[in-house]
């Protein structure tokens, strides 16, 4: 049979009750009178999407590819990037009723032996009905599921996979789906790009740093002009007081009615920009927000001050490269007005305080999620809040604990090279 029928998908099966299984999958039974075997043909058609870039993690400069909704391709997609026997795959089905196919990718001989088995007796522990998606598997195996804060990056890059291959960590890929689950990450590789690597290491620092700061003004902005608005005026300058004053006395509600009126009206227009169409939901959004802004104003209900406040915040929560802790960035804002109505800038210090504490305690397949911040590993900040010219990155991170720390130096040789040797 193998040699009349031409087919990259030949099995033999004794067992009838694989078949069912071969048949749901759209392979070919067939069957010969008084034989105790069956031949599975692969006979199925593939439909799939081509390669294009991503849309939520375009990048200027450097490669347009992103993975698709094919696992097969997906792998090509990395192992192209990486032609190295160390690179291993494994393959799982998850899922009771409907499985699903994922692929957990390592290389051998960087991978932290300890943090493989983990994953792999995480992933092996599954038992659902079906796996819709890779935001499922994120929430069975992460550490915390109470949290506010993602322990696993999503991606739609391979390059950016295959970066994080190479210093020691997991990525785990899902049939019928383009995102890359990469562990175990911390907290401030949500916040590098691509891009950071592609420009100038002073452009790159920069860039990073206006990303964390952004991080910290898209949820303390709002708690501080409530704290100083209903609490401590006499912290601003004389002349801003009465500017201030002017647009506040006019609005019937305290800071904090103002504060959540806004905010929950950009979190609307933000949705419905998503939902509607792409060739109209930009320009509904801007004209939605430019209408209402200006409506809330001028009916009394909002002060302007409020309105820049709102938006200041709106575009600082849209700098995190990463649409995970984009969300995080924005529910934050909520409980620190709530404790700066209640108590001033006492309150919003307590709330940071917090803040602070759960992300110092946080973990993520045992490495601290706030690494290398704490605890301080003063090595690992040279790629972290800046960037250092790569060629001083001759070190690998050390919270995903490889192998191997330390990389081939990148070498600046020529400089010392003798011009007159031949």
């Amino acid at each position: 049979m193998e040699e009349i029928i031409s087919s990259m998908e030949f099995e033999r099966k004794s067992d009838l009750s694989e078949l069912p299984e071969a048949l749901v999958q759209g392979k070919g039974i067939l069957l010969f009178d008084g034989s105790a075997e069956a031949f599975v043909i692969g006979v199925a058609a593939s439909y799939k999407r081509s390669i294009t870039e991503p849309v939520n993690e375009a990048v200027v400069r450097g490669a347009h590819e992103g993975f698709i909704e094919h696992l097969i391709t997906n792998l090509y997609l990395v192992r192209k990037r990486i032609e190295n026997p160390n690179l291993v795959t494994r393959y799982y089905q998850v899922g009771k009723e409907a499985k699903a196919k994922l692929a957990l990718l390592y290389m051998q001989d960087l991978a932290n032996p300890d943090l493989v088995k983990e994953v792999d007796s995480r992933l092996g522990s599954i038992a659902m009905d079906t796996i819709f998606s890779p935001g499922f598997i994120a929430e069975l195996i992460e550490d915390n599921p109470f949290s506010l804060f993602p322990q696993i990056l999503f991606t739609e890059r391979p390059d950016r996979a295959v970066a994080h291959l190479m210093e020691g960590r997991v990525v785990i890929l899902s049939n019928e789906d383009p995102s890359a689950l990469i562990l175990p990450v911390t907290f401030f590789a949500f916040y590098q790009s691509p891009d950071d690597y592609q420009s100038r290491w002073v452009v790159g620092s920069f860039v990073r740093l206006i990303r964390l700061i952004s991080f910290i003004t898209s949820f303390l902005v709002p708690a501080l002009y409530i704290a100083v608005v209903g609490f401590h005026p006499e912290i601003l300058p004389s002349n801003l007081i009465f500017t201030v004053k002017s647009t506040i006395d006019r609005v019937p509600f305290p800071p904090i009615v103002e504060a959540f009126i806004m905010q929950i009206t950009l979190e609307v227009l933000r949705e419905a920009g998503v939902r509607l169409p792409s060739r109209v939901g930009q320009t509904i959004g801007i004209v939605g927000g430019l209408v209402i802004g200006e409506s809330v104003v001028r009916a009394g209900l909002v002060s302007y001050s409020m309105v820049i406040v709102v938006a200041l915040t709106a575009i600082s929560s849209f700098v995190a490269p990463s649409n995970e802790i984009s969300s995080v960035s924005r529910i934050l804002g909520f409980p620190l007005m709530i404790l700066a109505a209640m108590f001033g800038l006492i309150g919003i210090m307590f709330g940071l305080l917090i803040l602070l504490i759960h992300l110092c305690k946080l973990e993520c397949f045992g490495t601290p999620y706030f690494a290398p911040v704490m605890p301080l590993r003063i090595k690992d900040l040279k790629d972290t809040i800046t960037r250092f010219p790569i060629w001083k990155l001759n070190q690998r991170p050390h919270d995903p604990h490889p192998k191997r720390l330390k990389q081939e130096r990148y070498s600046r040789g020529w400089e010392n090279e003798d011009p007159g040797k031949e």
